[in-house]
């Protein structure tokens, strides 16, 4: 009785699963009995019991001589029950949680930010205490539907520096850089579209697209790019709508784009119907400005974003998307129909914090500093066994490798109980082929804890 009350429940939670992540919506009707018992080796009795007991608690309805259908309304939508389960300490939402979750005092070396004492917190209160003394309606109002024009302005000539060319009209302010994606699938992506991501990539890119009922496709990263040979079977293959990749300082792996790369990719999408989507937000970081697909692309086909809470705040919200003309118009309606407005105050704040000297000075600190966690945080991960794919040559991310036969969701499983947050491969690799690696973030990796944890982890698997 007991084997099949197990059975029973496995069937039951079969439907359940798929019923929250959309698989079958309602309305639709559930595979016979007979094809259901077929598919998972079980009698028909067992998916009988199982179905009338989904009856039962509403999930699904019968219609006699007709079969069981989902009941509507929608459930609510669990981004953790679409594609395969995942053990959750490789799932990118738990990475995100726990590092957003855990307090101060716990190592967050998988974390994706700079520590509070490297933002820039001078800055920020300088603007502040400016902006306390603003007009009524910077304080109370809406901004306009494509953000304030002088911030826009100061990007459309930070971009310039990069070599594209952007006029302010065809600059929009988000609410931040995932926003910034987040609209761009709204208008560019229907539900089973083809997206192509570097395999690997970052992880967040994984939950939007889930969110949007994308299909993700992973194009192997190397040190130059994407791989070009990878790429051309893509498009051949699958047809893609977008193209989600950094270009300057890429996360996870630090790797910067070629030109010879750049130049490949952009001739291979041209003609195909592809948009490529540059997400920028770790600029700032270089010490050498590296190509930028939306300046050999003069922003056709490329759609450019950012954000500066890498740098500047990650509590002020602000972000951005150049693109053309036509597709900034269109963006914008989206934007008021979800937002109604971005944040006037947070622009604001932001206009006034990067146009004062202190944030030059305050980027040449951060990035002396991000050389120098790197090369002791190499290091250290050396001295324990554990080898960088490439060291970047800018930036707080370094990709890293573990000795053969280590498994990273152990390692991680193992390291939190030590209240040590890691991010491990899979993670980033939509083809599930990085199981070996861990990001690590060198700003957050200070705390000689980190290492003594990660040894013993190690030491223990190999054991």
């Amino acid at each position: 009785m007991k084997g099949q009350g197990t059975r029973i429940d496995a069937v039951m939670e079969t439907i359940r699963s798929r019923i929250a992540s959309r698989a079958y919506p309602p309305g639709a009707r559930l595979p016979s009995v007979r094809a259901q018992a077929q598919a998972m080796g079980l009698s028909v009795s067992t998916v009988v019991e199982a179905y009338e007991r989904l009856v039962a608690e509403g999930a699904v309805r019968s219609r006699p001589g007709s079969g069981f259908y989902v009941s509507g309304p929608a459930a609510p939508l669990a981004l953790s029950e679409i594609g395969p389960k995942l053990d959750r300490e490789v799932d990118p939402l738990w990475i995100s949680r726990q590092s957003l979750e855990t307090g101060d005092a716990v190592p967050k070396p998988g974390c994706g930010w700079l520590p509070p004492a490297w933002m820039y917190e001078d800055g920020m209160r300088r603007a502040l205490r400016a902006l306390a003394r603003a007009d009524a309606p910077v304080l109370a109002d809406y901004g306009t539907p494509l953000g304030l024009p002088p911030l826009r302005q100061l990007l459309a000539r930070r971009m310039a520096a990069t070599g594209i060319e952007a006029a302010p009209e065809q600059i929009m302010l988000t609410d931040s850089g995932t926003q910034a994606i987040d609209l761009i699938c709204r208008f560019l992506l229907e539900p089973g579209d083809t997206v192509l991501v570097d395999d690997p990539c970052y992880f967040n890119f994984h939950a939007l697209l889930k969110a949007h009922r994308a299909k993700a496709v992973g194009i192997p990263y190397t040190p130059n790019g994407p791989d070009v040979a990878a790429f051309e079977a893509a498009l051949r293959d699958h047809a893609p709508r977008l193209y989600i990749t950094n270009s300057a300082i890429h996360n996870p792996t630090g790797a910067t784009l070629s030109p010879v790369t750049a130049h490949r990719l952009l001739k291979l999408a041209d003609g195909s119907g592809l948009v490529i989507v540059e997400d920028d937000i770790f600029a700032d970081f270089e010490t050498a400005p590296a190509p930028r697909l939306a300046a050999f692309d003069g922003l056709d086909r490329v759609i450019h974003i950012g954000s500066f809470s890498k740098t500047v705040s990650a509590s002020l919200r602000c972000g951005y998307v150049a693109a053309r003309a036509d597709w900034i118009d269109s963006l914008v309606d989206l934007k008021i129909a979800t937002t109604f407005g971005n944040g006037h105050l947070a622009a604001s704040v932001l206009l006034a914090a990067l146009t004062h000297s202190g944030y030059r000075k305050h980027m040449e600190e951060v990035r002396h500093r991000l050389a120098e966690a790197m090369d002791k945080t190499v290091a250290r991960l050396r001295a324990i066994g554990i080898q960088p794919w490439l060291v970047p040559q800018a930036g707080m991310f370094v990709w890293c490798r573990l000795p053969d036969g280590v498994d990273a969701a152990d390692i991680a499983r193992s390291c939190l109980k030590d209240d040590v947050v890691l991010a491990p491969g899979n993670a980033f690799s939509q083809s599930r082929s990085a199981a070996g690696f861990l990001r690590f973030n060198v700003s957050q990796s200070g705390d000689g804890r980190i290492f003594q944890v990660l040894a013993r982890a190690l030491e223990a698997c190999r054991g």
